[in-house]
């Protein structure tokens, strides 16, 4: 029952304080009884009453005083109490007497203290019938009596919410009151013209007890965790529903779409247990921190405690973000032909990648110079990538870096420079959607500095015990940078119980190393399209939508890693092209057979990490285990075949250490009971208990009990007198004495009825109720202990996952090797030819792989030619009209030596290429607001960037370099950034260009440099043929798409305006601009070689002849 209200002190604080935008008087006049309940009837607020209804009262949790801020609601209508009692005076003058006499039953008298509401309130009628109006809002229902908030959450968590009305009502029926009590001050006239009678008035200094609020027992715990983590969203179990308040409650109805709603003192919304899993991604793929928070205690062993009458004990259980989201409460366990099939619809797919990527600026005052450590890891997979490099004012090596990590969630110092703190901005805001943003969470600068990251490094690897983890010495020996982000990082992951995956060996790599991976700058994942089209930033039309045919998570997430970081060691090309070459052309059926073993797999990588945390269900332990445990004994059965069939150097070791490294999951697997893991039921979860004692132990002593109950049914027959009596179980309640009520006589007194209906009555006797309550309290130890038992089961596991995950790597691999043999298999592949001595590129019948892809058969791209020689011809001057195939020409080349150098066939029917330590492109034309550059100036600087990084053996690619200025300085600055790369950098250089002036380089260099261009056709007859009103007609061209050497003398733009649907009245003028504009130029350009040419004359024969070549000229000048 719930306790009496207690009397209201001094400390309680007012709602007038909580609640919106009222003043203490007008808080006061605006209160709703809350000990009352609502009215079953529909009642109408009569016009009297319109101005006074209390408005809706939102409370926002405040950890620090815990208050409730103010907020102003609009009110809205809520209906009033049912059990009130109704003094007999002349202002219930329009109530029939039949009416009067019920209301009168109702009557009693009631403690004025605990009664006691505001005077302010009138009474009433309407049609008959007298009632109290006061408005909440449409959406939110009534407040509940105050005095029932303490018995709110002492309930069980079976009971608590299903008894909560129950128990209100019968609060309210004890506190019983008059009408009068709740008439306005002042007094009204009623309907019947008579005057209501008034209640004595309240003095205004003293302390009103409608103007006071008391939390709720629940309302103050969930204050106090909310103290603790005011970052996060925290979802509150309530028996079998989570619960937002406050802040939160308004923040996730609007995320999720659902009904918010005032209880007690906050705002709140709630969702079902089963899907919890859903909407906390859906939190979190909005950007927000989600904490779950638990109940710790269970009803029945709460019931036999000190504390029986107390609230459930609860506590933070888990944090997530999107780089967070390991564990069972956010990853059901869903097959890929679920989803596909509309299973689970619902069901938020997680990205290949989810890195948490951590980043410091370290400034060098006397070098002048910025050092940034990064370091990212990914908890659902247990990858560490750690890097430390330089970078410039532009930030492009962290903008490169991070392109290729694609964390979905970065964590930054709070004094993070401006540059680099734009960069990320324009990063995280390059996506329109908002579950596709970049989450950034800023740390306080202090963690980032080195002494203080020293400190939480060495005090988290001086601790670490486990095998294969890493040693201090090792982590010490790290650059400074690198350790002011990993102990950020710790601290972060530590929130989280995911610092785990930081204590491994094996799971750090450098993320980039000049001596083993391609150099592809920020710009030129860009440009290529390597990762993303640059249309709608999708995967499709880019080189991983090529390559990419992969059938594992695990196997796309290493794709992407071989895309980004092309190799520069040759034998390790060497070894993946002899594996694709062997999947090509070999007939044999193993190949296929593992290649089928690859394709129903469920995330073994993310599965296995997630039971490394701890973190893993039993239906995702199952599911992994069992898949381990099959592919690792098909992989066994092929071994043989494997051996005797397959030559690759590669694919032999990749498949014959992997059985080995599946071979612990065998044992695991045996223990469990297939059943309760896919059910979830922990309690009978392991098949053979010879390993668990204290299970073992507990599921005997349970036995015992129940053998107890069983045969206390002898003494209950010889009691009932009824030989074949048995127990009955209805709604969950066990052991039932089943009585007909027609026999009610024959049960003892002491006998505690439990239901009855009609027909029958249902008992416990005193044995059962001592025993079943035993019962129950063993049954739930039983599960505290087998969750205790469950975690050591996953930490036993969690010892193999090193082994285990180089495993899953192999597969990865393989998986890979399947994809860029798919890609051999379309036509007019090749396997290049890379030599690590030679440097050249030359491709015969060069394609470009997404464009020829996305034409499909019709094979209508034109193949291309290229040569370059280090020692030789190594620069090419393109030009030719616009849209005529110029750069997607040098996409493609850039293209080809990617794929060669990650070990994949090429589109071209012949390729000898050079190693490249990287490919620096400088294409397009764009501002960047976030950075405050201009277009020009974003040309320049990544020009800048290529000029300080380029080597002789690097493919550089400029697009048109100076277009961003006039001409004058647009040209000097083409010519002299092209002039450094042919004479210093000496790089493989693929230079576009409109600047026809620019082509002279070939005669000042002709061994190293050649002209090209894009091959059209000109439709001779519209060639600038005056019409009859004097216009000029715009020339048509054909495109060829076809290298050819040589140098285009114009650009013809106007076809492109042409095509672009200009109006035929601008294209007319602009043509005769451009002829006018034409002809000026030609004059100047004769008359300037005509100056030159009589400057040279030395003799009167010269002269002669001088003024007869001219004399036409001179004449039309």
């Amino acid at each position: 029952m719930p306790k009496p209200l207690k009397k209201s002190s001094s400390t309680q604080p007012s709602i007038s304080r909580y609640f919106g935008g009222l003043s203490s008087s007008s808080a006061s006049n605006t209160q709703c009884p809350a000990q009352h309940q609502p009215l079953r009837s529909k009642q109408k607020l009569s016009p009297d009453e319109d101005d006074f209804g209390l408005p809706t009262k939102r409370a926002k949790l405040s950890p620090q005083h815990q208050q409730v801020e103010d907020l102003d609601c609009e009110p809205s209508s809520c209906h009033t109490a049912k059990h009130t009692t109704l003094k007999s005076s002349r202002g219930a003058g329009g109530l029939c007497s039949s009416t009067l006499e019920k209301l009168k039953g109702f009557t009693c008298s009631a403690d004025p203290n605990v009664g006691r509401s505001d005077p302010q309130w009138d009474e009433k009628k309407t049609d008959g019938a007298s009632s109290k109006i006061c408005e909440h809002g449409s959406n939110v229902g009534p407040l509940r009596s105050v005095s029932n908030k303490h018995s709110d959450d002492t309930k069980p968590q079976e009971e608590q919410e299903d008894e909560e009305e129950e128990v209100g009502e019968k609060a309210a029926t004890k506190q019983v009151f008059g009408f009068t009590q709740f008439g306005k001050s002042g007094g009204r006239r009623g309907r019947g013209g008579r005057t209501a009678e008034q209640s004595p008035p309240l003095d205004s200094s003293a302390p009103s007890r409608r103007s006071k609020s008391v939390y709720t027992p629940l309302e103050q715990q969930v204050i106090q965790l909310k103290q603790q983590h005011q970052d996060a969203l925290l979802a509150v179990e309530c028996g079998y529903k989570y619960r937002f308040f406050g802040e939160d409650a308004e923040i996730a109805a609007k995320e999720l779409n659902i009904t918010c709603h005032l209880d007690h003192n906050f705002m709140t919304c709630s969702i079902p247990t089963h899907r919890l899993f859903v909407h906390v991604r859906r939190l979190v793929s909005h950007g927000h921190k989600v904490g779950v928070v638990k109940q710790t205690e269970t009803s029945a062993i709460k019931a036999s405690g000190a504390n029986k009458n107390a609230l459930f004990t609860r506590q933070l259980s888990a944090l997530y973000t999107k780089s967070t989201l390991v564990g069972e409460d956010v990853n059901p366990v869903c097959r890929l032909g679920d989803v596909e099939e509309g299973a689970s619809g619902d069901l938020m797919l997680d990205p290949p990648d989810s890195f948490l990527l951590c980043i410091s600026e370290n400034w060098d005052k006397l070098k002048k110079q910025l050092t940034v450590g990064m370091v990212a890891v990914q908890p659902s997979t247990g990858d560490v990538l750690l890097d430390c490099f330089p970078d410039g004012p532009s930030r492009s090596e962290v903008e490169s870096r991070v392109l290729k990590i694609n964390p979905v969630e970065i964590l930054i110092p709070s004094n993070l420079s401006e540059e680099t703190l734009r960069l990320l901005q324009s990063i995280t805001n390059a996506s329109a959607q908002a579950d596709d943003r970049v989450r950034v969470e800023k740390r306080d600068s202090a963690q980032f500095e080195f002494a203080s990251a020293m400190n939480t490094v060495t005090e988290f690897y001086c601790h670490t015990q486990e095998k294969d983890s890493r040693s201090l010495s090792t982590v010490a020996s790290l650059d400074s940078p690198v350790i002011c982000c990993l102990g950020p990082l710790i601290q972060y992951l530590q929130e989280f119980y995911l610092e785990r995956v930081l204590r491994s060996e094996s799971s750090f790599r450098r993320l980039s190393c000049a001596s083993e991976d391609m150099i592809l700058s920020a710009a030129t994942l860009r440009n290529l399209e390597i990762l993303n089209n640059q249309t709608d930033g999708g995967v499709k039309g880019s080189l991983l939508w090529v390559l990419d045919h992969t059938r594992t998570p695990f196997g796309r997430r290493l794709m992407r890693k071989w895309v980004s970081q092309p190799l520069t060691d040759a034998q390790s090309i060497s070894e993946r092209q002899d594996a694709v070459q062997e999947i090509l052309e070999s007939h044999s059926l193993t190949l296929n057979s593992i290649r089928a073993l690859l394709s129903h797999l469920p995330d073994l990588e993310r599965g296995i990490c997630s039971i490394y945390h701890k973190k893993s269900s039993t239906q995702e332990f199952y599911l992994i285990s069992r898949s381990v445990s099959q592919l690792g004994l098909e992989l066994q059965a092929l071994l043989p075949a494997i051996q005797s069939q397959i030559s690759s150097a590669l694919l032999r070791g990749l498949l014959l250490d992997t059985p080995d490294l599946l071979a612990p999951a065998h044992s695991f697997l045996k223990v469990l009971n297939e059943k309760a893991a896919k059910s979830g039921n922990k309690t009978e979860l392991f098949s053979d208990l010879s390993g668990f004692p204290v299970l073992r132990e507990r599921r005997e002593q349970i036995h015992a009990v129940v053998n107890e109950i069983q045969e206390h049914r002898k003494e209950i027959r010889q009691t009932l007198k009824a030989p074949a009596f048995d127990y009955t179980a209805v709604s969950g309640q066990e052991f039932l004495i089943e009585v007909k009520n027609s026999r009610s006589s024959s049960v003892p007194p002491d006998w505690v009825k439990i239901s009855s209906t009609k027909a029958v009555s249902r008992y416990h006797s005193p044995f059962l109720v001592e025993r079943y309550r035993k019962l129950l309290q063993l049954r739930e130890q039983l599960l505290l202990d087998s969750q205790r038992e469950w975690t050591n089961f996953l930490d036993q596991f969690g010892e193999h996952y090193h082994t285990m995950k180089r495993a899953i790597s192999h597969l990865a691999t393989m998986d890979c090797l399947f994809s860029l043999a798919e890609v051999a298999k379309q036509g007019d592949y090749c396997r290049p030819e890379v030599c690590e001595s030679q440097h050249q590129i030359m491709i015969k019948d060069g394609r470009h792989p997404a464009i020829d892809l996305l034409m499909g058969e019709h094979n209508q791209y034109v193949p291309n030619l290229t040569e370059l020689q280090g020692d030789g011809r190594r620069t090419m001057i393109i030009t030719g009209p616009n849209m005529g195939g110029k750069s997607s020409y040098i996409r493609q080349v850039a293209l080809i030596c990617v794929m060669a150098q990650m070990g994949s066939y090429v589109p071209a029917s012949e390729a000898r290429l050079g190693m490249l330590d990287g490919i620096y492109t400088r294409m397009g034309a764009s501002d960047n607001i976030y950075k405050g550059r201009s277009t020009f100036m974003e040309e320049l600087t990544e020009a800048s960037e290529i000029i300080s990084r380029a080597t002789e053996r690097s493919l550089v690619i400029l697009d048109e370099l100076g277009r961003g200025t006039s001409t004058h300085d647009g040209i000097a600055i083409a010519y002299a950034t092209l002039e450094y790369f042919i004479r210093d950098v000496k790089a493989l250089t693929l230079f576009v260009t409109h600047y026809p002036s620019l082509c002279e380089l070939e005669r000042v260099y002709p061994e190293h440099v050649s002209n090209y261009h894009m091959a059209f056709l000109l439709n001779e007859p519209d060639i600038a043929i005056d019409t009859d009103d004097g216009e000029v007609q715009p020339e048509f061209i054909t495109f060829l798409y076809q290298l050819t050497e040589g140098a285009a003398g114009r650009s013809y733009g106007l076809n492109v305006a042409r095509l672009a649907d200009i109006p035929d009245p601008i294209l007319h003028i602009a043509a005769r601009k451009a002829r006018e504009l034409e002809s000026m130029v030609n004059a100047r350009r004769n008359n300037k070689k005509c100056l030159s040419d009589l400057w040279s004359i030395s003799d009167r024969s010269s002269l002669l002849e001088w003024l007869q070549s001219n004399t036409t000229p001179s004449e039309h000048t």
